[in-house]
């Protein structure tokens, strides 16, 4: 397959911390095609409440630029890494739907995608540290956390938020 370096080609941009807006402000100045999304984030305070916009996915810019300038995106320290979208078509579609939910107003949060009987660890509150298996996500009462001595399982309700999946 011959790869033709000034097609464009979308990349998923991983940027350096609190670097997306800056990120996104050098795609645009460049003129290279790119989507940063962001949602509107509500902190209440004592005495007032303040609203400013913040990426839906922290740490992430999509950008389409030819291969040929690539070197361009790197220009201001501002990008830890880019990966190239293999399945293109896929990825135009998801992100379609992506521009759709953000536009629609409707409050969003980021889940982690869990399938039935991934290995999960738990990273935060008193079961830190502990390993097990995803129940049920379509139906989620928690994870097992299993004890094989006695060939048992214990179901575990635990916020998804305190999971990361394990390899």
């Amino acid at each position: 397959m011959i790869i033709d370096p000034t097609k464009p080609t979308w990349f998923v941009c991983h940027a350096k911390p609190r670097c997306e807006k800056k990120f996104a402000a050098l795609m645009a100045a460049e003129r290279f095609e790119h989507y940063l999304p962001l949602v509107v984030s509500v902190r209440h305070y004592a005495k007032e409440t303040k609203k400013h916009t913040k990426p839906l996915f922290p740490g992430y810019v999509f950008a389409c630029v030819p291969l040929e300038l690539k070197s361009r995106i790197y220009q201001q320290d501002l990008l830890a890494r880019a990966i190239t979208v293999t399945d293109e078509a896929t990825f135009l579609r998801q992100l379609v739907d992506v521009k759709a939910i953000v536009a629609s107003g409707y409050q969003i949060s980021v889940m982690p995608l869990f399938t039935k009987g991934r290995r999960v660890k738990i990273v935060s509150g008193p079961l830190h540290g502990l390993e097990g298996y995803v129940d049920d996500p379509a139906n989620p009462h928690g994870i097992v956390l299993s004890v094989d001595v006695l060939q048992q399982g214990l179901l575990v309700k635990v916020p998804v938020e305190h999971l990361v999946a394990l390899p």
